[in-house]
């Protein structure tokens, strides 16, 4: 196993962490808790801005008293900080927990719980305080690769805090997103996206010839259609304007690169 320092993790706790946060983020958290504990176990889900911009991402995972956040350890002061302003004067309690994560793509030790994004993501280990196994090798995963091989952004690279919007980014291909549930900061934004509009942008994966840094425009004859993200041997995960791209007369080019996409092969 892997532990990863990427990551860091907040403890909600008091009366009724998970109705308090179910009221807040993308997806349904109802079943962490109570009689649902045994079925579901961890839950991919992000917090918005009221517009129904992205701010973070994270899983939710059932703790043995209240709920784990494993979020991005560059962003989890930032989400510390959101959810205390949410919690004005309810009874719950948020702080900085002492967890180990771990993660890897063999055999799940006892305790791990499934990614629940992609298979192909493997599994995810959470070891509190002294239980936490020491630092190991890595396991020999390549995470951008596999990443950008099922079109999964990761924060901070792919998904742009108060810039991205979690549709165009797959978050309903990777579970991120229920349309079922009730209200939560950014849904009618959300909703309105999925129920009366098509998605004319967003992440897809795509063939690439050469090399270019993140964040190097796409263009098409001189103009702008997208943005290149992580890249892994010949492919990388790219933001595109899909009808420009399609409209395109000529290459597209992220800088000296020579960038293919295939709308059938895009993932959605």
């Amino acid at each position: 196993m892997t532990p990863t320092s990427e990551r860091a993790v907040l403890h909600l706790g008091g009366e009724d962490p998970g109705g308090f946060l179910q009221g807040l983020v993308s997806n349904d958290i109802s079943g962490l808790s109570g009689s649902g504990l045994a079925e579901r176990r961890i839950v991919h889900a992000a917090l918005l801005t009221p517009q129904g911009k992205y701010l973070s991402d994270f899983f939710v995972v059932a703790a043995p008293d209240g709920l784990w956040l494993d979020a991005p350890a560059a962003q989890v002061a930032d989400l510390l900080k959101r959810l205390t302003l949410y919690r004005m004067r309810k009874p719950v309690t948020i702080a900085c927990a002492d967890v180990t994560v771990c993660r890897g793509t063999g055999p799940a030790p006892d305790g791990a719980l499934p990614d629940p994004r992609h298979p192909a993501m493997g599994w995810r280990l959470y070891a509190p305080g002294p239980d936490a196994p020491p630092v190991a090798s890595d396991d020999g995963t390549d995470w951008d690769a596999l990443r950008v091989a099922h079109t999964i952004p990761e924060a901070g690279v792919e998904l742009i805090p108060e810039e991205s919007f979690i549709l165009e980014c797959g978050f309903d291909r990777l579970h991120g997103v229920d349309f079922r549930k009730g209200c939560y900061v950014g849904q009618e934004v959300t909703a309105r996206m999925r129920h009366k509009t098509e998605l004319r942008k967003g992440l897809v994966t795509v063939r690439i010839d050469g090399a270019a840094p993140v964040g190097t425009p796409i263009t098409a004859g001189g103009k702008s259609i997208g943005t290149l993200y992580t890249q892994a041997g010949d492919k990388a995960i790219a933001w595109l304007r899909f009808d420009r791209a399609e409209r395109a007369g000529g290459p597209l080019m992220a800088g000296a690169a020579r960038v293919q996409w295939e709308p059938a092969a895009a993932e959605g």
